[in-house]
């Protein structure tokens, strides 16, 4: 395979870690704040999301800092696109109910 189609092929792989991880926060958030025991789900969600993220950065570089480069970087416009996916619908929080969540 030429450099060019590897390097964009780490990008791609970043891309995907990326809507993984992010994804499987978002997932991981709705399921947490109904559970009995949050905690366990956020902290193994943490350690799941972690060891695929970081061990497929380690694969897709395989020793080059280029190919590890793009995948972060593909890493993280998957964050912007999951991030834009899971906004809150707009008006479905008003100001007012938001005044009242905080203490006096």
């Amino acid at each position: 395979m030429n450099e060019a189609m590897t390097l964009g092929l780490a990008g791609g792989a970043g891309v995907l870690l990326g809507a993984v991880f992010y994804g499987g926060l978002w997932w991981t958030i709705r399921q947490g704040v109904s559970s009995k025991q949050p905690a366990l789900w956020f902290v193994g969600s943490l350690v799941v999301r972690m060891s695929v993220a970081v061990g497929g950065m380690v694969l897709v570089a395989r020793g080059h800092w280029e190919r590890l480069l793009l995948c972060l970087l593909g890493l993280v416009m998957a964050r912007l696109v999951v991030t834009w996916l899971t906004r809150p619908a707009e008006g479905r929080l008003r100001p007012q109910a938001l005044e009242g969540t905080h203490a006096p």
